[in-house]
């Protein structure tokens, strides 16, 4: 376990994004979400690997690109996540991929801090665009089993409260040296 790695995840347009902002805003490095890369990167490309067009492919970029992120920021300081690893898992069973232990392996061998920040589907601010198709309630499906997911692995869950996101970034901070304090 790393315990300076957090992932902040939920169902699409539960307000991650700005929370990030936020957080980097009070000098926090925060990594940016893989799968809105990958989906950006393969609309340039006018690639296949896309959650509207091939749901696998789509997922092995996203598993790769997310131990990629992972890699990368495991020996830095504090870091937030725009999803983790298990988001991949949690995907895989979104698009009824029935064999997912590989998935599950590489999750138990790149495993986060503890507690997970974990947004609700919110309608009030949910809105779509050119990377974000899905509708509400596959984004309250998504929310479900992403709950499901992390704390299968172990994960202890933290519902985020549906505030502005500078105050989630505030609820965050008071969390941070509770959740490090308790898992020492």
């Amino acid at each position: 376990m790393t315990d300076n790695l957090f992932v902040i995840t939920g169902g699409p347009g539960s307000g991650k994004t700005s929370l990030l902002l936020e957080l980097e805003k009070l000098g926090y490095r925060c990594a940016p979400e893989v799968a809105r890369q990958i989906i950006q990167e393969q609309v340039h490309a006018q690639g296949e690997a896309l959650p509207w067009r091939d749901r696998r492919k789509y997922l092995e970029l996203m598993l790769g690109g997310s131990v990629e992120s992972y890699e990368k920021h495991a020996s830095t300081g504090i870091t937030f996540f725009d999803r983790g690893i298990p988001d991949c898992l949690a995907y895989a069973r979104l698009i009824g991929l029935q064999n997912h232990d590989f998935i599950r392996s590489v999750c138990e061998r790149y495993r986060y801090a503890v507690g997970v920040f974990l947004a609700p589907p919110w309608r009030e601010i949910y809105t779509t665009d050119t990377e974000r198709k899905q509708d509400f309630a596959e984004a309250e499906r998504t929310w479900h089993l992403l709950g499901e997911a992390y704390q299968e692995l172990g994960y202890d869950l933290i519902l985020l409260p549906k505030v502005s996101p500078a105050e989630r970034a505030a609820f965050i901070v008071r969390h941070l040296s509770e959740i490090r304090r308790a898992h020492a």
